[in-house]
């Protein structure tokens, strides 16, 4: 991983089930090459964490030169690791700024069914937490505001619309020019 001076950075983003498995992930690291090795990490940490008790509070934890910060919600796990030398606070506002996020994304149902069914949303949440490891945002209301905007109007530069509406307003340019 790049190194930015003093900008903390994130490895990676974990949302697993009950079971350890994917829900969504994101990776900034290149720690862990393959998906393999990706996996057989993301194992590695539910194992470890697993028996804790981390419902109330989230939880820290050091494993393999890794500082983990985790927390349960029903049956999702959130994860947010970073290198051993990050700041422990750093990355616990990354794991409350997600988690809060989730929780209003999801309107406080926060399950693996739901989460499931609203992947996209916390897909593009992760894209808004995090880009290549530099923290972005950790305000968890803003992130999900930020997810959900849909006000851009066509006027709005192309790197600041989602992918959806960028599609609209090309669509839109094409209709004007064929029906002038």
């Amino acid at each position: 991983m790049a190194s930015y001076g003093s900008c903390p950075l994130i490895k990676n983003i974990l949302l697993l089930d009950s079971d350890g498995k994917r829900v969504a992930v994101k990776y900034f690291s290149d720690d862990w090459p393959t998906n393999s090795s990706k996996i057989a990490f993301e194992k590695f940490v539910f194992s470890k964490t697993v028996k804790t008790n981390a419902r109330t509070e989230a939880e820290i934890t050091l494993l393999d030169n890794n500082i983990i910060i985790y927390k349960f919600v029903q049956d999702l796990h959130f994860f947010v690791t970073g290198g051993d030398d990050e700041n422990e606070v750093i990355l616990a506002s990354v794991l409350h700024g997600f988690f809060d996020a989730i929780t209003l994304l999801l309107r406080s149902n926060v399950d693996k069914r739901e989460a499931l069914e609203n992947l996209d949303l916390i897909l593009l949440c992760l894209d808004e937490i995090a880009d290549g490891g530099m923290i972005l945002e950790t305000n968890g209301p803003l992130i999900a505001e930020k997810v959900t905007s849909n006000s851009m109007d066509a006027e709005s530069p192309l790197n600041e619309q989602t992918l959806t509406q960028a599609w609209a307003t090309a669509r839109e340019h094409l209709t004007k020019t064929l029906l002038k």
